[in-house]
């Protein structure tokens, strides 16, 4: 099993949801690790996704691609001047493949954040053939950014597991208070809650939804 990470923004809690499910499923004795294959400014996602989960490996086996600028892909490239090789990153993935049980993805910024005028962070997804995993946080704005994020998934022919709903707490916001249940009511995938730091091991919708994802 392997899955794509993708988020309806830049900041809505992808590394610590793929940080979190990486410990679970090493706590479960699973071999897993995750992989940031582009980071733009510092490399702090690859390095906690290096801690999380990713024994005997290197900063440089999860993360090849490291732009100095804080911005999107294509931004740091030019102004760094350097091109961005798809396929260094493709085959990082893939050696990653052939080392753990499970491959734990997480993308850059959204869903359709560029890296080339001609590339996305979808069409990396798309290059991984994997099943994607949203993040969106639970705020004013979230209905419509989760919206488009799992139709464009769908629209990309991939597999959309669900919608994981970070900081659900109760916040007396009413758009907070309502966006879990209006987001069932009108996604038609599941949607999930964090995964909160108290817990031990996965939840079971959490673990049924993985499992689904070794056969797809």
């Amino acid at each position: 099993m392997s899955l794509f990470i993708t988020g309806t923004d830049t900041g809505v809690g992808k590394t610590y949801t793929a940080t979190r499910l990486l410990r679970l499923l090493r706590a479960s004795g699973v071999s897993c690790a995750g992989m940031k294959p582009i980071c733009c400014g510092d490399r702090r996602d690859a390095e906690l996704l290096l801690a999380a989960g990713s024994d005997g490996l290197t900063i440089e086996d999860i993360n090849p691609v490291w732009l100095k600028t804080p911005a999107a892909p294509i931004v740091g490239s030019l102004i760094e001047k350097t091109n961005i090789h798809i396929e260094n990153m493709l085959a990082a993935f893939h050696a990653l493949q052939s080392r753990v049980e499970h491959v734990i993805v997480e993308g850059a910024g959204g869903w359709m954040v560029p890296i080339r005028a001609d590339y996305f962070i979808s069409d990396l997804a798309v290059a991984m053939k994997l099943p994607v995993l949203a993040v969106a946080y639970n705020r004013l704005g979230c209905l419509n950014h989760a919206v488009l994020t799992v139709q464009s998934v769908v629209g990309h022919r991939l597999r959309c597991l669900g919608l994981v709903l970070n900081n659900a707490q109760d916040t007396g916001d009413i758009a907070a208070l309502t966006n879990a249940d209006i987001l069932r009511k009108i996604l038609g995938v599941p949607v999930l809650g964090g995964l909160g730091e108290n817990l031990t091991e996965l939840p079971a919708h959490w673990r049924l939804m993985l499992d689904s994802t070794i056969d797809s």
